[in-house]
């Protein structure tokens, strides 16, 4: 079944719509735990794998191993991670198309809708569209649509001109791996306050999220 999954407490797509088979062509690494606020997208067309990581039980036994119980005089465990800790992974570029060069830092405080894709997956090219069509719509509201890419700049600049795209395309980026991204298009939705709070396929539940999201964090610029 083809639906966005909305964990309690928080809160980026047409049914029948696969991702590329292919993965991205960088290799992927194991990207930082999700937090407990991220949503995630569950779909059985889709071949991405979302980051995951292991659970506190696991963490503490070594993958259902038994172990001792902590010492009494051990200090307990750490259960506040540093503010940080939640924030979306920072964003990279080697070039910029349609924008100067953008951090997520800078743009604290708007709604990002943040997209992996390629000029060669062919569902990242029926996707776009809809992107254009939700940046036109959404822009003047404090959302901000980001496209990356890790392709040179002779061929996604072409591209680009070609189809139109007019929100921000960053290229030769490497960002795909700190989000644990396999499979193309895969878009994320972060908060005013830089958590990613929703993820997925851009063509099943996007702008369903992205409005939900509007009215739980309404951007603050």
């Amino acid at each position: 079944m083809n639906r966005w999954l909305l964990l309690p407490g928080v809160l980026v797509v047409a049914f029948g719509w696969t991702g590329c088979s292919k993965p991205a062509p960088e290799p992927v690494e194991e990207s930082p735990a999700e937090t407990p606020a991220e949503e995630t997208l569950g779909t059985e067309t889709s071949p991405v794998k979302t980051p995951t990581d292991e659970t506190p039980a696991q963490k503490a036994t070594g993958d259902g191993d038994e172990s001792a119980p902590a010492d009494e005089t051990d200090p307990p465990p750490e259960t506040d991670p540093p503010p940080e800790a939640d924030l979306a992974p920072e964003i990279q570029a080697g070039y910029w198309l349609n924008t100067d060069p953008l951090t997520l830092a800078d743009l604290r405080g708007k709604i990002i809708v943040l997209e992996f894709w390629a000029t060669w997956c062919r569902p990242c090219l029926q996707t776009i569209p809809h992107l254009i069509q939700m940046h036109n719509e959404y822009k003047d509201k404090g959302v901000v649509f980001i496209s990356l890419t890790n392709e040179p700049r002779s061929k996604v600049e072409p591209f680009v001109e070609k189809m139109k795209m007019p929100y921000p395309i960053g290229g030769d980026s490497p960002t795909g791996r700190a989000y644990g991204v396999q499979g193309i298009p895969h878009a994320f939705i972060i908060d005013p306050s830089g958590k990613v709070v929703a993820h997925g396929h851009p063509m099943h539940g996007l702008e369903q999220a992205l409005k939900k999201q509007l009215k739980k964090t309404p951007p603050t610029k």
